[in-house]
């Protein structure tokens, strides 16, 4: 059962404005990874769901958070299909992501009152899935998408919540163009994890980059 309520975790992922996302085979890598976010800042951290037994690494993942990390909503990504977002809602997952949208996922996220954020891609896109219950709507890719859709969408829909993923980096001109845009928060994988760092397992620089990125996006809403 999902340690968080749907109104928690919206709520944290919208003070901070950013959710890592991240994946590794080794559960202790995929720990440390999370820890290190955790003392940087982060509040709701996205695990995707890309390799074999990825919801054993999860379930690793989820139990080792609920004692280092209290307050980190801890969800799932890369999910496609209804199936998959019930094992991982089993397992604890606090919000599901997509890099699609499946109104069959968002009937097994709302009985269990769990955000699901779908992968969109247009205006109709957003506006179907926010039909199905979907508070919070997933801009992907953003890198070929855009701020300009962002900006363009809120104009007549300015009540929607939008995270946008794929082309996001940590540096301060491209987090306040976001924001600026009208984002509600930004996903953020492999520029917050590069692999030298991860390699030299140098997570001190993972916290640290949190720290700086979040500070950048209080700036650009401020």
């Amino acid at each position: 059962m999902a340690k968080f309520d749907k109104v928690a975790v919206l709520a944290k992922i919208g003070q901070t404005g950013m959710v890592p996302v991240f994946y590794h085979k080794d559960a202790e890598i995929a720990k440390k990874v999370v820890k290190a976010c955790y003392d940087g800042g982060v509040r709701a951290f996205e695990f995707t769901n890309r390799g074999d037994f990825a919801h054993e690494v999860f379930e690793e993942v989820v139990k080792f958070a609920a004692k280092e990390c209290p307050e980190l909503a801890l969800g799932v990504g890369s999910v496609v299909d209804p199936a998959t977002a019930a094992l991982y809602i089993q397992l604890g997952a606090c919000f599901v992501v997509g890099p699609l949208f499946n109104p069959e996922i968002s009937k097994i996220c709302n009985r269990r009152l769990v955000p699901y954020t779908p992968g969109c891609g247009s205006v109709s896109e957003v506006g179907a899935a926010q039909e199905t219950g979907c508070d919070l709507c997933k801009i992907f890719p953003g890198d070929v998408l855009g701020p300009k859709l962002v900006k363009g969408l809120m104009a007549p829909m300015p009540w929607s919540k939008l995270m946008v993923t794929g082309g996001v980096s940590p540096d301060e001109e491209n987090l306040t163009a976001w924001i600026k845009a009208g984002v509600y928060c930004v996903g953020m994988g492999s520029k917050l994890f590069p692999k030298d760092v991860i390699a030299a397992e140098n997570w001190q620089a993972i916290t640290d980059k949190c720290v700086e990125a979040l500070g950048y996006i209080a700036k650009a809403r401020g």
